[in-house]
């Protein structure tokens, strides 16, 4: 199709990614003023925000393994999808009316109304991050060349920034004095009124947009028997005997349900067996989240407290505790700038990469990262300091973009970045002796399945074929056939997005539990930037080693 029609279904088929986006970054900036409110303690505020990660992290790898497996007339990503948008849904829902359900559910009061708000809170959080998963492993199935691929996940990213500045200035908006105030109630109800019609709308554009080919409905073409390969065969959802051309998948819960009880040896195995490429990738991938992540979670205290000099302990009204408050504004519009800049990145990152590569760009994204956290570390100038913050938008838009595309370029040339590892074999009596595989043949014209048995010698025995007949294959099928290769389980990209959304999640873990500890040793917030500058310092370097080219694998 054209360019600018190809542009406008991008835009189209991520609008679910900008609506998440708006919907988390706006929902959960109200969190804590809602939980304060309900008489939670600061200390135990914060655990509760982690419970979206900690779940994530439990979850992720789970979810995208078996969307991989999920065999649907809806499509493998699209159940998933509904999911988890649904969960997004009802804590919409819940969270600004956490009250009114409570006390119309009966004895619970004040109690539970923060166990509801918890609840939204944790479906928010976690359901919002998990759904970026199988998006991603969506965009990786309908654009499955490189160039393509580039630039699908380019406005991927382009499209969370876009929904991050969206997400963070609608908080700031006065909704209490607008029509739906009149008969919501007030200026949370509003919001969240205002975010589920937002969410609603790029669920069903998403949905309209993306037509996902359902595995079962493609027709299973017979091979001769002179064709026939040993090749062990991953397990579906649904028995493969039941792929008929045109024959309606099961339910997308059912299936979703059978995916995931399916998954879990073979998730196991997948994660005792990560290809090289893919352990160097998200080395990488953690190190650089964890530098950003660093940033983003402690700059505008570092603003208040570093720059300003406020004490946010202060009193109200005090002269301390206003310069703290506007340290903060100064600092939530440094956050700004920088999902302005990773906007605009997003945008040009295709043509970056064409006219550098993809080397070039990662390595200089984190070098302009670094950079900028260092001048950060050393400057007293307001200004300064906002336009470095602005820079880090690079960085941010590379690592939603670059990691992505290379994992589809893995996956593309399967062979060369990720080979399967061979059996293992012995001389018994002066032969080679391996374990025998079983095999998904088909017979005739009828294409009815027939299970083979391979040995070392390459020959292949029918084992309980529907003919009833049993013994060795006559003709070029008995040929010698080189030793099969050992699979251990069909590797999906969902599953390899999941780990790379993993890093995401690990990194907000590890700043939040240690962070603090250190800055209490050293007695300055500086020390937040400065361990932003060192783990960006160390991204550079394991960047330096994630393979890029198939030269890379001889190096």
């Amino acid at each position: 199709m054209p360019g600018w029609r190809a542009q406008g279904r991008l835009v189209l088929l991520n609008s679910l990614t900008c609506g998440l986006e708006i919907c988390v970054a706006a929902g959960i900036t109200y969190v804590p003023p809602l939980l304060l409110e309900a008489g939670v303690e600061e200390q135990y505020m914060t655990m509760v925000l982690g419970i979206g990660p900690v779940l994530g992290l439990l979850f992720i790898p789970l979810i995208g393994s078996a969307s991989d497996r999920c065999v649907s007339s809806y499509g493998r990503r699209r159940p998933f999808i509904w999911l988890l948008s649904l969960g997004v849904l009802l804590s919409l829902l819940i969270i600004p009316h956490a009250d009114v359900l409570a006390a119309r559910l009966g004895r619970g009061g004040r109690p539970l109304q923060v166990g509801l708000l918890i609840l939204g809170v944790g479906l928010l959080d976690f359901c919002g991050q998990v759904c970026f998963t199988p998006l991603e492993a969506l965009l990786s199935d309908l654009y499955a060349e490189e160039e393509a691929c580039g630039q699908a996940f380019s406005m991927f990213s382009f499209m969370v920034s876009l929904g991050g500045c969206v997400g963070y200035l609608l908080p700031v908006l006065d909704w209490s004095g607008g029509l739906l105030s009149t008969y919501l109630g007030g200026q949370e109800e509003s919001l969240f009124a205002v975010l589920i019609l937002i969410f609603v709308a790029s669920v069903l554009i998403t949905m309209k947009v993306s037509v996902e080919e359902p595995p079962c409905s493609m027709a299973m073409e017979p091979r001769p028997l002179e064709a026939v390969r040993c090749t062990a065969l991953p397990r579906p959802c649904c028995p493969m005997p039941h792929c008929r051309p045109r024959l309606r998948g099961p339910r997308p819960l059912l299936c979703l349900l059978r995916a995931c009880w399916s998954v879990t040896p073979a998730l196991y195995r997948s994660y005792c067996h990560v290809p090289q490429v893919m352990r160097r990738l998200c080395a990488a991938q953690l190190c650089s989240w964890m530098a950003v992540m660093s940033f983003v979670l402690f700059y505008t205290d570092f603003v208040g407290e570093g720059l300003y000099e406020g004490v946010p302990s202060a009193a109200p009204g005090t002269a301390s505790r206003q310069r703290y408050d506007e340290g903060i504004r100064m600092g939530s519009l440094g956050l700004f700038l920088q999902c302005a800049t990773s906007t605009v990145f997003s945008l040009a990152m295709s043509r970056l990469v064409r006219r550098f590569g993809t080397r070039r760009v990662y390595l200089g994204s984190m070098a302009s990262f670094t950079a900028s956290a260092l001048v950060i570390c050393l400057s007293k100038s307001v200004a300064l300091v906002t336009v470095m913050s602005a820079l880090t938008g690079f960085a941010y838009a590379t690592l939603q973009t670059l990691p992505y595309t290379l994992t589809c370029h893995y996956h593309k040339e399967e062979e060369v970045f990720m080979p399967k590892k061979q059996p293992k074999y012995s001389k018994s009596n002066g032969s080679l002796a391996s374990h025998e595989v079983v095999c998904l043949t088909a017979e005739g014209a009828s294409g009815e399945l027939s299970r083979a048995l391979c040995n070392a010698n390459g020959a292949v025995f029918f084992v309980g074929d529907t003919a009833g007949h049993s013994g060795p294959l006559k003709g070029p099928a008995a040929a010698p056939a080189p030793p099969p290769a050992q699979d251990h389980g069909k590797r999906g990209v969902g599953l390899d997005f999941a780990m790379l959304d993993s890093t995401f999640l690990l990194s907000q873990v590890f700043p939040t539990l240690f962070m603090g500890m250190i800055v209490q040793l050293t007695e300055s917030v500086t020390t937040y930037m400065a361990s932003s500058a060192i783990f960006g310092s160390v991204a550079i370097y394991l960047v330096g080693h994630v393979v890029f080219e198939q030269k890379d694998l001889r190096n």
